[in-house]
C-alpha cells in the first residue's frame, strides 16, 4: 500500500547550560565551550515533525487538528519558555539538542498514535539542525 509523508513545523524557545556533572570544569570547558557559560543561554527552537501513512478515505494521513494539539500540548507546552536543564528529562542527561530531539520523539511516539512517526527534526540555529528517527 502506498504510504505519504507529512511533516509540521512548530516553534518554542528555550535554554539551556551544556554541562556534565561527571566531567571536570576545565574538561566541561574544552567540550561545551560557549555552550558552557554559567548563566545558560537559550535559543528558539523550530521543531520539524514527520509522520507517514495511507491516505484515508478524507484524504489526509492524520487529522492536523489532532497533530498540532498533541505536539503543542505534549512538546511546546513542555519546553517553550522553560530551562531544559531543570526539566526532568534532562535529570541525567545533558540538555543537548541532540538529546532534546531524541526526547521529543520518544514522547511524540508515545502520544501520537494516528500515523506512523518518522523522525523529529530541531533546529537549533541557522547553521544547525538535529534530527532522530527512533533507530539506534
Amino acid at each position: 500500500m502506498p504510504k505519504t509523508h507529512l511533516s509540521r513545523r512548530y516553534r518554542f524557545s528555550a535554554s539551556h547550560r551544556l554541562h556534565s556533572e561527571q566531567i571536570s570544569e576545565e574538561e566541561n570547558r574544552a567540550t561545551y565551550g560557549k555552550c558552557n557559560n554559567p548563566h545558560g543561554h537559550g535559543h528558539n527552537y523550530v521543531l520539524e515533525v514527520t509522520v507517514s501513512g495511507q491516505v484515508d478515505e478524507n484524504g489526509m494521513v492524520c487529522n492536523l487538528v489532532d497533530l498540532d494539539e498533541c505536539v503543542k500540548r505534549q512538546v511546546v507546552v513542555r519546553f517553550d519558555l522553560e530551562n531544559l536543564n531543570t526539566r526532568p528529562e534532562f535529570a541525567n542527561a545533558v540538555p543537548t539538542t541532540e538529546n532534546l530531539c531524541m526526547v521529543v520523539y520518544d514522547i511524540l511516539k508515545r502520544e501520537f498514535t494516528q500515523a506512523h512517526l518518522e523522525s523529529v527534526r530541531l533546529e537549533e540555529t541557522m547553521m544547525n539542525a538535529f534530527e532522530y528517527n527512533g533507530i539506534e
